[in-house]
């Protein structure tokens, strides 16, 4: 195994912060002990944290107008997984990869699972796409594809999940996401009924290939790119289709994929109580599914997010949520994002750990409405950044990654290999 970044590069790095970290992290013990809480547990639950990085994460996204290709982006997925050593290497809680198919296609998977075991990476729930047209292929997806009027098209799709499926078991997955375009954008388009049906019948086929330690985590979206009706549009149906399905049939909270000012918090805990949680795709919005970073406009309810999940937690409601970063990079390095969006979901874990649950619990029950909050409000406004700083220094990644990965002039250095002759495009309006 090695290393995408030079050791010796971290070191010197970290030798301008210590002083500061060490002066920060002190005060963090002092305030925490005033919650009684351990500095080694508390380690403990964090170092068990891990966040999968989406494979099209480190390419730069584009809008309905245009796409702004970014220096250096990678061309593919073996070159997608050097940006996502960088940004592990960083900052240590990024070591697997969720990869996206057709668009992550090679030859040899099994060169790929030990490209990426060499950056001491592995692959996490793999994804699929029929939302979109692949190259010589004679069918279209144009009308739906899980769900399409067209009988062969709809087996198309359920063959290419399945062959996600298999690429997925030579890389180590366990996992597979499904997220459909499939919906209308005119009444009278679709019979809504029909559609679900035909969803139900192409999901119990792809179900059946699933190998026994798998899981299938459903998508839904309430909007967009149909814009009338989406097939899987809430988490309701979500959890219907799921629990039709069995077992191994999860449900999929995406933060951007719900309506202006859904309570995402009580969603989650919902899906937790149905046992039905199966994973998180991270990110931020402002209007709708904006794919901004996550952290970026709702630290706060990212925060009571995770204070749902580590109150089920210290219960054992649930067990293997997969979690996963899923953002459009438009305007920033696609590395500076991703490193920005991991430490705003530690932090908001690492502060939902500060909540005294049982003391919670109990002002809950007396209806002391501002003695909850308060509760909530005093975890959240402890600044967690030192413990941040001093796991990461501890495990030999940096204490400030953003700086130093300015430092190593990636993107220059790779732009004399990576070469790419795209201009800007037009988008799709």
């Amino acid at each position: 195994m090695f290393k995408a970044i030079e050791k010796n590069i971290i070191v010197e790095s970290n030798t301008k912060f210590t002083d500061n970290l060490n002066r920060d992290y002190e005060y963090f013990l002092e305030r925490i002990s005033r919650l009684n809480i351990n500095e080694n547990l508390l380690k403990k639950k964090i170092s068990k944290f891990n966040l999968a990085l989406p494979s099209w994460g480190v390419g730069t996204g584009g809008t309905r107008f245009g796409r702004f290709p970014g220096v250096a982006e990678p061309r593919n997925i073996f070159e997608k997984i050097e940006d996502c050593a960088i940004v592990n290497d960083l900052i240590g809680i990024t070591s697997s990869v969720s990869p996206h198919f057709p668009w992550d296609n090679v030859k040899n998977y099994k060169e790929l699972k030990d490209h990426a075991a060499n950056y001491g990476l592995k692959f996490d729930v793999v994804n699929s796409n029929t939302f979109q047209d692949q190259a010589n292929h004679k069918h279209s997806y144009k009308f739906g594809s899980l769900t399409n009027s067209d009988q062969s098209i709809r087996q198309k799709a359920v063959e290419l999940n399945i062959d996600c499926i298999n690429k997925g078991i030579t890389l180590g997955s366990k996992g597979l996401t499904v997220w459909l375009a499939d919906g209308g954008n005119f009444p009278g388009q679709q019979n809504f009924s029909r559609t679900l049906s035909c969803y139900m019948d192409s999901m119990q086929t792809i179900y059946k290939s699933l190998p026994d330690d798998w899981k299938i985590l459903l998508e839904h979206k309430p909007y967009e790119p149909a814009f009338y009706s989406t097939v899987i549009n809430d988490w309701g149906t979500s959890y219907i289709c799921a629990k039709e399905l069995g077992e191994k049939a999860m449900c999929l909270v995406d933060l951007g994929h719900h309506l202006p000012n859904t309570n995402i918090e009580m969603i989650v805990s919902r899906l937790i109580d149905l046992k039905k949680l199966g994973g998180f795709h991270f990110n931020d919005s402002k209007f709708g599914d904006d794919d901004l970073d996550s952290g970026s406009i709702d630290p706060y309810e990212l925060f009571l997010i995770f204070n749902e999940l580590t109150s089920a937690s210290e219960l054992n409601k649930f067990t293997n949520i997969s979690y996963m970063i899923d953002q459009s990079h438009n305007v920033t390095d696609p590395i500076e994002s991703l490193i920005q969006s991991a430490n705003e979901i530690i932090t908001a874990y690492i502060k939902s750990l500060l909540v005294d649950q049982k003391k919670l619990k109990s002002l809950q029950e007396k209806n002391d409405v501002i003695g909850a909050s308060m509760i909530l409000k005093e975890a959240y406004s402890i600044d967690v950044s030192a413990i941040i700083k001093k796991i990461r220094y501890e495990n030999h990644n940096a204490i400030e990654p953003i700086y130093t990965y300015r430092k190593l002039n990636y993107r220059q250095q790779k732009s004399k290999i990576r070469f790419q002759n795209k201009p800007s495009l037009p988008g799709i309006i």
